[in-house]
C-alpha cells in the first residue's frame, strides 16, 4: 500500500475516534432533546438522534443508508487505490471524507440513527442539527469540489 494511502487511512481513523469520542461523552451527560446554550441566540449543543441522513432525508431508511454508506467507501477506496499521485491536500481530504462516512456508519450500525449535536440559530430559521462527522464529510466535498473547479479553469 502506497504510503499516502496508509496515511488516509490514518488520519481517517483518527477523525472516527474523534466523532465518537464526542458522541458517546454527549449521550452519557445528556439525553435527547436536552440542550446547554453556547452563544444565546445562536449556538447550542442539542443531543439529537436522526433516523435519516442529511437534513433527514431518507427518514427510516436504516439500512439502505448502511448500504449507500458502504458502498460509497468501497468506491472512495477504489478510487484512492488508482490514484497515481496524493498530495498532502488529497491525504487530509480523503481522510476527512473516510473518517465521516465511517463515524455515521458506526452510529447507523450501533444505534440506528446517527447522533447530532451541533444546533445553529439565525432568528427564528434553525439550522438542522449535524456532528462532527458531517463536517468531516462536508469540508471534503467542498474541498474536492473546489479542486475539480480550479483544474478546469486552469485547462
Amino acid at each position: 500500500m502506497k504510503k499516502n494511502a496508509k496515511n488516509i487511512l490514518l488520519f481517517g481513523l483518527i477523525f472516527v475516534i474523534i466523532d465518537q469520542i464526542v458522541k458517546v461523552v454527549l449521550s452519557s451527560k445528556m439525553i435527547v432533546n436536552q440542550s446547554f446554550v453556547i452563544i444565546k441566540d445562536f449556538f447550542s449543543i442539542t443531543l439529537a438522534h436522526n433516523t435519516g441522513a442529511a437534513f433527514s432525508i431518507l427518514t427510516g431508511n436504516r439500512y439502505l443508508l448502511i448500504v449507500i454508506g458502504i458502498l460509497a467507501l468501497i468506491g472512495l477506496f477504489i478510487y484512492i487505490k488508482k490514484l497515481e499521485v496524493f498530495d498532502d491536500i488529497d491525504t487530509f481530504t480523503y481522510s476527512l471524507l473516510i473518517g465521516g462516512i465511517v463515524g455515521n456508519l458506526i452510529d447507523r450500525i450501533v444505534h440506528g440513527y446517527v447522533i447530532d449535536y451541533l444546533s445553529f440559530s439565525f432568528g427564528n430559521f434553525y439550522f438542522p442539527i449535524f456532528n462532527f462527522a458531517d463536517i468531516c464529510i462536508v469540508i471534503s466535498i467542498i474541498i474536492i469540489l473546489f479542486r475539480m473547479i480550479k483544474e478546469d479553469l486552469w485547462k
